[in-house]
Protein backbone atom coordinates (compact mmCIF):
# COMPACT_ATOMS: atom_id res chain seq x y z
CA UNK A 1 0.00 0.00 0.00
CA UNK A 2 2.62 2.56 0.91
CA UNK A 3 4.83 1.52 -2.05
CA UNK A 4 1.43 2.39 -4.30
CA UNK A 5 1.11 5.47 -2.20
CA UNK A 6 4.87 6.75 -3.26
CA UNK A 7 4.42 5.96 -6.83
CA UNK A 8 1.53 8.16 -7.13
CA UNK A 9 3.45 11.03 -5.27
CA UNK A 10 6.33 10.51 -7.67
CA UNK A 11 4.25 10.30 -10.28
CA UNK A 12 2.20 13.58 -9.12
CA UNK A 13 5.39 15.06 -8.74
CA UNK A 14 7.24 14.63 -12.16
CA UNK A 15 3.86 15.84 -13.63
CA UNK A 16 4.38 19.39 -12.36
CA UNK A 17 8.12 19.58 -12.95
CA UNK A 18 7.00 19.25 -16.73
CA UNK A 19 4.40 21.60 -16.37
CA UNK A 20 6.93 23.57 -14.84
CA UNK A 21 9.42 23.59 -17.73
CA UNK A 22 6.81 24.03 -20.40
CA UNK A 23 5.73 27.41 -18.54
CA UNK A 24 9.45 28.19 -18.37
CA UNK A 25 9.76 27.65 -22.39
CA UNK A 26 6.91 29.46 -23.29
CA UNK A 27 8.14 32.25 -21.26
CA UNK A 28 11.43 32.34 -23.38
CA UNK A 29 8.99 31.91 -26.51
CA UNK A 30 6.87 34.93 -25.35
CA UNK A 31 10.11 37.40 -24.65
CA UNK A 32 12.97 36.05 -27.15
CA UNK A 33 12.20 33.45 -29.30
CA UNK A 34 9.51 35.21 -31.53
CA UNK A 35 9.69 37.66 -33.72
CA UNK A 36 8.80 40.05 -33.44
CA UNK A 37 8.71 39.51 -29.58
CA UNK A 38 5.12 38.70 -27.98
CA UNK A 39 5.99 41.21 -25.50
CA UNK A 40 6.18 44.18 -27.51
CA UNK A 41 2.56 43.89 -28.28
CA UNK A 42 0.93 42.75 -25.73
CA UNK A 43 1.25 43.49 -21.25
CA UNK A 44 1.66 40.41 -18.85
CA UNK A 45 2.95 40.62 -15.52
CA UNK A 46 4.81 38.32 -15.24
CA UNK A 47 6.86 38.77 -18.36
CA UNK A 48 7.06 42.69 -17.05
CA UNK A 49 5.60 43.26 -20.41
CA UNK A 50 3.45 46.24 -20.82
CA UNK A 51 2.62 46.15 -24.52
CA UNK A 52 -0.18 48.71 -25.82
CA UNK A 53 -0.85 47.06 -29.63
CA UNK A 54 -2.55 43.88 -28.71
CA UNK A 55 -4.71 42.59 -25.73
CA UNK A 56 -3.65 42.94 -21.80
CA UNK A 57 -3.22 39.44 -21.99
CA UNK A 58 -3.97 40.32 -17.49
CA UNK A 59 -6.70 41.73 -18.31
CA UNK A 60 -8.07 38.97 -21.01
CA UNK A 61 -6.83 36.23 -19.17
CA UNK A 62 -7.10 33.84 -22.05
CA UNK A 63 -7.40 30.13 -22.31
CA UNK A 64 -4.54 28.16 -23.64
CA UNK A 65 -6.18 26.89 -26.56
CA UNK A 66 -7.45 30.61 -27.30
CA UNK A 67 -3.43 31.58 -27.19
CA UNK A 68 -2.47 28.62 -29.54
CA UNK A 69 -5.44 29.50 -32.08
CA UNK A 70 -4.41 33.07 -32.11
CA UNK A 71 -0.70 32.19 -32.35
CA UNK A 72 -1.15 29.22 -34.94
CA UNK A 73 -3.18 31.61 -37.16
CA UNK A 74 -3.10 34.70 -36.54
CA UNK A 75 -6.03 37.18 -35.77
CA UNK A 76 -6.71 40.94 -36.65
CA UNK A 77 -3.38 42.76 -36.68
CA UNK A 78 -1.52 39.65 -35.33
CA UNK A 79 0.42 37.93 -37.54
CA UNK A 80 0.58 33.70 -38.21
CA UNK A 81 3.47 32.55 -36.15
CA UNK A 82 3.07 28.98 -37.37
CA UNK A 83 6.04 29.47 -40.10
CA UNK A 84 8.54 30.75 -37.61
CA UNK A 85 7.67 28.74 -34.67
CA UNK A 86 7.47 25.18 -34.25
CA UNK A 87 4.43 22.95 -33.05
CA UNK A 88 6.13 22.62 -29.97
CA UNK A 89 7.06 26.19 -29.34
CA UNK A 90 3.17 27.34 -29.80
CA UNK A 91 1.76 24.84 -27.33
CA UNK A 92 4.70 26.26 -24.66
CA UNK A 93 3.66 30.12 -25.22
CA UNK A 94 0.41 29.03 -24.96
CA UNK A 95 0.86 27.32 -21.80
CA UNK A 96 2.59 30.41 -20.48
CA UNK A 97 0.22 33.20 -20.97
CA UNK A 98 -2.82 31.48 -20.07
CA UNK A 99 -1.15 30.50 -16.79
CA UNK A 100 0.68 33.59 -16.36
CA UNK A 101 -2.48 35.45 -17.02
CA UNK A 102 -4.55 33.60 -14.49
CA UNK A 103 -2.21 34.49 -11.57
Amino acid sequence: MRVAVVMTVLALCSTLVGADELFDQGKKVFMEEAQPSCAICHALKDAGSTGAIGPDFNDLKPTEEQVFNAVNGGVGIMPDFSETLSQEQIKAVSHYVSKAASR
